[in-house]
């Protein structure tokens, strides 16, 4: 089983959080901020994986085993790496928005 097979329930809760996330904030009148925040999140998120897990590997704290990545990389880290902040980037900014809305709601 490859890394990207094993990732794939968490992509799909990760789009279905911020596909309602981004409902909420259309809602609001917020879709730009929300997106725009999400990009940033995802960048910084991104570059901060590559260089880490670049570091890591290089140390020999750990390695992927041969035939559970597609093969490509940037530099030592598979790229199925990506996927783990991306999604948390998704999740996190669905449930902000989510979490926001209803403390707004509350006030009202």
């Amino acid at each position: 089983m490859t890394y990207l097979l094993m990732s794939i329930p968490f992509i799909v809760v990760g789009l279905i959080v911020f596909t309602v996330g981004a409902v909420h904030a259309r809602g609001r009148g917020r879709l730009r901020a929300y997106l725009t925040g999400w990009a940033a999140t995802t960048v910084c998120l991104a570059i901060l994986t590559a260089i880490f897990d670049n570091v890591m590997m290089l140390a020999g704290f750990f390695d992927y085993g041969p035939g559970h990545t597609l093969g490509w990389r940037l530099g030592l880290m598979p790229l199925e790496d990506f996927l783990y902040p991306v999604v948390g980037a998704l999740l996190l900014a669905g449930v902000r928005e989510l979490l926001t809305s209803r403390q707004h709601g509350a006030r009202r």
